[in-house]
């Protein structure tokens, strides 16, 4: 069942799907993502617009998961870095653990050759969740597909915490997810929280999924936002946010926990090494 007094309340008249079958349809490792912000109070809405043919995860009768991501970085954050500054060897290096069912899995995510990105993953032991050390050669051989030079020294930086739903939209073989609840912790123990916000994610092949063009026919429109560089940013004012800079001014600034606060409000100013990039594309970048 689902946590009564979540949006995701109103996913309970599609039909359900498992675990195993959404794997088999919409695995989905390469893909292209978009992402979007709402408010909490429009995702009743735009559940009652979806296909009827829509599916939603369910596994033993619950429709939506607790999700607690730790995510690595070098002293200097170059996985932060090379996402600020759209390089094209980008990556980044996560445990992700289930916490209802208590899997876990080690994440590389790294830039495919059209844009898209590529997941790579490994089964992982949730007590070993803060450390990299049993999977490091694994991670190491992704990383040399990219290019990264020599092994970089990892620690944990940023955990983030939300509750998440998953839709599957047969129409395009695609997912659709939709994360309230949204925590993020860095390494300094300072935390935000956004209560009233939801990440919509579109994961799809090339084509865009109906979902994406609902949310486009609400004014809705594809929001540059990574759950590890942008929170990360809104923690820590001295890092580089022109990428985010709307985003953070717009729905991040107000989110941060009384009981932990940052040092200073999130400061969304011009990096002067980010002044000559381009701007986003309508792929919002990686989650």
């Amino acid at each position: 069942m689902t946590p009564a007094g979540t949006p995701t309340t109103a996913l309970g008249d599609l039909a359900p799907i498992g675990l195993a079958e959404l794997t088999e349809r919409a695995a989905l490792q390469t893909r292209f993502d978009r992402k979007y912000l709402l408010p909490l109070a429009e995702i009743p809405h735009l559940i009652t617009g979806l296909d009827r043919t829509d599916q939603v995860l369910e596994i033993d009768g619950m429709r939506a998961f607790r999700y607690e991501s730790i995510y690595f970085d070098t002293p200097d954050l170059v996985s932060f870095r090379l996402t600020a500054r759209r390089r094209r060897r980008r990556f980044k290096i996560r445990t992700r653990t289930y916490l209802d069912s208590g899997l876990c899995w080690l994440e590389v995510k790294t830039e495919g050759t059209r844009g898209g990105t590529v997941k790579e993953r490994l089964p992982y032991r949730p007590d070993d969740s803060s450390t990299l050390t049993p999977g490091r050669s694994f991670i190491d051989g992704v990383l040399a597909t990219v290019n990264t030079g020599p092994a970089l020294a990892f620690a944990p930086t940023l955990t983030t915490r939300y509750l998440r739903s998953t839709l599957y939209l047969p129409a395009t073989g695609s997912r659709a997810t939709i994360d309230v609840a949204l925590h993020w912790e860095d390494s300094r123990g300072r935390r935000l929280a956004l209560p009233e916000l939801a990440i919509i994610e579109t994961k799809t092949g090339s084509t865009a999924s109906h979902v994406d063009r609902l949310l486009w026919s609400r004014g809705h429109r594809p929001v540059s936002i990574s759950k590890y560089a942008t929170g990360l940013a809104a923690l820590d004012p001295e890092l580089p946010a022109t990428r985010w800079r709307r985003t953070l001014r717009r729905h991040f600034v107000s989110g941060t926990d009384p009981a932990h606060p940052a040092s200073t409000p999130p400061n969304p100013g011009p990096d002067p090494d980010l002044l000559d990039r381009t701007a986003p594309s309508i792929r919002a970048g990686q989650s």
